[in-house]
């Protein structure tokens, strides 16, 4: 007796617990359920929602709780043999919970979300969503009020309206551009005025809470910046979680790239459109760091 497996479609035999061509788990499938918003049935292992009412009736994460020794608790009936893996780091950056993308796909938000933090006031009830395609894993923010946060590892350009947290400071890169020339004056009398740099092409801004600038930077061609806590040439001293050289934007031709100086926090990016993720990288979402254990 054969039936369509629910992830793939392809005839797998309904007497075995998984489907030979994807891994997902079949043994389940075709077990009825009941709703228990408004008492609807559904299928267990393929049905998400309900389809009267849209209330969650399956799960698509499998949860570890690692700092808990309790193993493996396992939510979704439909979890790939390999699915992609997160892990929730602590402050010590221990690992406090591992996470199986068991169908490849999860939303994560302090609502009704695949991996859900109820507590966490500074993400959004639907904050971003991880899809594995094609072999890549992505990263979408779903229009939060945070926006999400990849880490950087290697020196990453910035082009206009970037994000960069640095310690606790949101920094937005904003272009200039170049300025015309200066028309010559009718007595041929020569202004003053700082010849070095003789052009700025661009400005880190400083961001408060509500998006208003608080301070800005220049940046011109041919001049690097450091930033930091002691020392550089932009200075947070009040930023206790920045390093004492934490970050440096550098100019190469007429770009910009920023590099994370060694910081103990590290340097993170806004996610502007889809972002693809590999092993090792780091992410802020809401006031939670995640880490992409596999892919």
């Amino acid at each position: 007796m054969t039936s369509g497996c629910p992830r793939c479609g392809k005839p797998v035999n309904a007497n075995l617990p998984f489907c030979g061509h994807c891994g997902t788990k079949v043994g389940a499938r075709g077990e009825p359920g009941t709703c228990n918003q408004c008492g609807a049935a559904y299928t267990k292992g393929v049905d998400l929602f309900c389809a009267r009412c849209g209330n969650r009736v399956g799960q698509r994460v499998s949860v570890e709780l690692s700092a808990s020794g309790i193993g493996t608790q396992v939510l979704g009936a439909g979890r790939l043999a390999a699915g992609p893996k997160l892990a929730l780091l602590g402050d010590a950056g221990d690992v406090v919970e591992a996470y199986t993308l068991d169908r490849g796909e999860a939303v994560i938000g302090r609502g009704d979300a695949d991996i859900r933090f109820e507590s966490d006031h500074f993400m959004s009830p639907l904050h971003a969503r991880l899809e594995l395609r094609d072999g890549q894993l992505c990263l979408r923010d779903l229009g939060s009020r945070n926006g999400s946060w990849v880490f950087i590892d290697q020196p990453t350009k910035l082009t206009d309206g970037d994000l960069l947290l640095v310690g606790s400071q949101v920094l937005r890169f904003r272009r200039l551009g170049y300025p015309g020339p200066h028309p010559p004056e009718a007595d041929s009398t020569r202004r003053m005025g700082s010849q070095v740099p003789a052009v700025d092409i661009a400005v880190l801004e400083q961001l408060r809470a509500d998006g208003s600038v608080r301070d800005m930077f220049h940046l011109s061609p041919g001049r690097n910046a450091t930033l930091g806590r002691e020392s550089g040439d932009w200075i947070f001293p009040y930023d206790a979680t920045m390093s004492g050289r934490h970050a440096e934007v550098r100019s190469e031709d007429s770009e910009f790239f920023v590099h994370d100086a060694n910081s103990r926090n590290g340097v993170a990016m806004a996610v502007r459109g889809e972002r693809g993720l590999k092993r090792g990288q780091r992410l802020l979402i809401g006031d939670q760091i995640l880490r992409v254990e596999s892919v």
